[in-house]
């Protein structure tokens, strides 16, 4: 999954979403001057810089498999222990966190159920999101409704652990958290038209950015013009939902 790309092509693609995205999950998790936390699948630092504004760098890890994401969140985040690695095996001692979190993580985690227990083992406190794909209100859903119209047979992210209603909180339970409690959190992005939505998916960030790297020409301009299609002329704001749990271990 193409996620080994510039931080500043995630940015582009999926950061104007998980930017106001994170701002919500910090204030809903309860972060709070002297806790310790760790960004568990930190990208380029979107959720990292939030939690270094709030805890001090010293408060703060974070962690990524994606070296040029680890590179970036160093970058962004000056001071904070930015380390290369996976949610399923976290270099950290039992109880080290007061919080874990993972911001649009869950889904891309090999083992979802063994990441979020290694979130409860390291974390006094968990929490987590997941965009929405499975009912078609997250960021990609005009994306993936395209592809599909053209290519019904189109692996889209619906299938992903956690996208749909009450897998989160499965998926949670599963791992052995407790007191998980389930929502959802909601954004709205602006566009100035269309071509600004449409050039982040041709930067082969994510599932939808590797699709649109496989197409051969023709039938990635019939995917282009059915977008277009579907979205309105002129300006025009998206609205994205994600799923998200908070949980004790």
């Amino acid at each position: 999954m193409a996620f080994d790309v510039a931080a500043d092509s995630y940015g582009r693609f999926m950061g104007r979403y998980s930017e106001p995205l994170a701002d919500q999950l910090v204030e809903l998790a309860g972060v709070r001057r002297g806790m310790r936390a760790v960004d568990v699948g930190c990208g380029p630092g979107v959720l990292t810089a939030r939690l270094a504004e709030r805890l001090g760098t010293e408060g703060v890890v974070a962690l990524d498999p994606s070296p040029p994401f680890v590179a970036a969140a160093r970058e962004r985040c000056p001071g904070v222990d930015v380390r290369q690695g996976t949610a399923e095996s976290l270099p950290f001692d039992d109880g080290a966190f007061d919080v874990a979190l993972a911001n649009l993580v869950v889904h891309f985690m090999s083992e979802p159920v063994r990441g979020l227990q290694e979130m409860g083992r390291v974390g006094g406190a968990v929490a987590a999101t997941v965009w929405n794909h499975a009912t078609a209100t997250g960021p990609l859903t005009t994306f993936w409704r395209a592809a599909k119209d053209l290519d019904p047979g189109v692996a889209d992210e619906a299938a992903l652990p956690g996208t749909g209603e009450g897998d989160l909180g499965a998926l949670a339970r599963a791992a052995g958290l407790r007191d998980v409690v389930e929502g959802t959190l909601t954004v709205s992005v602006a566009y100035s038209g269309f071509d600004q939505w449409w050039e982040p998916y041709t930067l082969g960030v994510g599932p939808a950015g590797d699709h649109v790297a496989g197409l051969p020409p023709e039938q990635r301009e019939a995917l282009r013009a059915r977008c277009a299609e579907l979205l309105p002329e002129g300006p025009f704001s998206v609205d994205a939902t994600a799923w998200v749990i908070t949980a004790t271990a």
